[in-house]
């Protein structure tokens, strides 16, 4: 991925991407992709059970989604820090839209330019699922 760094100010931001609706299926693929074999991802039974609505996905399914995002825009080799925060529960059939913006911009050390984004992954109802920052360090141009 090819970043110009003349296009790369405080408040920059880009086309949100949107994933979902969201399935039950997706949450199982990412059990056994990620190992996270809590059955409250997959089990339906026993997530009503234990006074859920039904199973919902796992807060690092959405992290997944936000990085994909993230990198997708600045280029999954520049990034130099990632983290979020799990702020609300996913279930099926949410649709989640990912965004972010520049909040700081300032030279590297070692040339380039080092950008801090704010990311927020939201549920169609407007409740944030997950926040996060990042860093990304974009090449001078050639």
């Amino acid at each position: 991925m090819m970043i110009s760094t003349d296009s790369i100010d405080v408040g920059a931001t880009t086309e949100p991407r949107v994933f979902g609706p969201l399935t039950t299926q997706m949450f199982v693929r990412y059990s056994g992709a990620s190992g996270d074999l809590n059955p409250m991802h997959y089990d339906d039974v026993l997530a009503r059970a234990a006074g859920n609505p039904s199973v919902f996905s796992q807060g690092m399914h959405q992290s997944a989604l936000l990085a994909t995002f993230a990198t997708d825009w600045l280029g999954a080799e520049n990034v130099r820090r990632f983290g979020v925060r799990f702020r609300e529960q996913v279930w099926p059939g949410d649709v989640l839209t990912c965004a972010g913006e520049i909040t700081a911009s300032a030279p590297a050390a070692h040339g380039g330019t080092l950008v801090t984004v704010e990311l927020t992954c939201t549920r169609q109802t407007g409740g944030i699922a997950i926040s996060g920052s990042a860093d990304f360090h974009l090449p001078a141009r050639a």
